[in-house]
């Protein structure tokens, strides 16, 4: 039985790898829940310690008593706009916390089979290499895909330089249950289904042609998991599907899945959004990872999950 930390855990991809985890291994999670929710670890057994990962003090202590085996960190302030409009809290979260937790692992000499950051596609910006490699040139358009690239490559250099397990990973758009639709920076998908359910309006920015390349939190799971327990290099990897699909068209397949039809408000594109976003997952096959979920299958997955609670 390993332990594992899994910061911003309760948030939707923490909680979904805690479920998963939790049958073999001693589970601690860390979220000041400003994002996540505490309900989504109800029914499982886990250490859950309500807390900022920016107390630096507080993460120390916790790495020398927990003496864990894997550290999953997702704690961040996963929002680009929220990023634009506190850009200086947000770079705390998503950019110090992580160097100083990886400096004091260092320092300390603390035993660790692997420290797995998420990282984020938003470091690809919109330059024109496409689909997107993990080799690709990055244009960070925003604080947050700056701090996200930042984290990543300490995380990197901090294997490669040190002799740290460490591994990165960049999600593409993840979407399933326990995602919070009640957050304005919540992932498209979510708000898309609480418009759906609820009967209300969604705003689209843009023409809706902007691209996307989804991948169901049960698939960005197992791959975490095969990467954190597998591989060996400090290096990086996309978590995606490897698919390129228009927003407008995402949303047409969902109308038929529930039999409701959206209405649609227009709006024009945000600063700091992406306009086409597809993953090369070459590098991820190469381990054996292949996603299960077809988006057909992963909506109706998710349309059924929140009907059912």
């Amino acid at each position: 039985m390993s332990r594992v930390l899994i910061t911003g855990g309760a948030g939707f991809i923490g909680s979904t790898l805690a479920h998963r985890l939790v049958k073999n291994n001693e589970i601690t999670v860390v979220d000041d829940l400003s994002m996540g929710k505490k309900e989504n670890l109800a029914d499982i057994d886990v250490n859950f310690i309500q807390h900022d990962v920016c107390d630096h003090e507080f993460m120390h202590q916790l790495l020398d008593n927990g003496k864990f085996d894997y550290i999953y960190y997702l704690a961040a302030v996963s929002s680009v706009a929220d990023s634009v409009k506190r850009p200086l809290r947000t770079h705390k979260v998503n950019q110090e916390s992580v160097i100083d937790t990886l400096e004091y692992i260092r320092k300390q000499k603390l035993s660790l089979k692997k420290f797995l950051f998420t990282s984020s596609a938003a470091v690809y910006g919109n330059l024109p290499d496409f689909p997107k490699k993990e080799s690709s040139h990055v244009q960070p358009l925003t604080p947050y895909a700056v701090d996200k690239y930042a984290s990543e490559r300490f995380t990197i250099d901090y294997g490669r330089l040190y002799g740290l397990p460490t591994v990165a990973v960049r999600f593409f758009n993840v979407y399933g249950p326990r995602q919070n639709p009640d957050s304005p920076y919540s992932g498209v998908l979510s708000i898309v289904t609480k418009c759906l359910k609820q009967k209300k309006p969604f705003t689209i920015y843009g023409d809706g042609s902007q691209t996307r390349d989804f991948i169901y939190v049960e698939d960005v799971v197992n791959a975490m998991i095969k990467i954190a327990t597998e591989t060996k290099s400090p290096t990086v990897y996309n978590i995606a599907n490897g698919n390129e699909t228009p927003l407008i068209d995402v949303i047409h397949t969902y109308e038929k899945i529930t039999g409701i039809k959206l209405n649609i408000i227009r709006k024009k594109t945000r600063q700091g959004d992406i306009d086409k976003s597809k993953a090369d997952v070459s590098k991820l096959r190469q381990i054996g990872v292949k996603p299960k979920w077809s988006l057909q299958d992963g909506l109706t997955n998710y349309w059924e999950y929140l009907s059912n609670n």
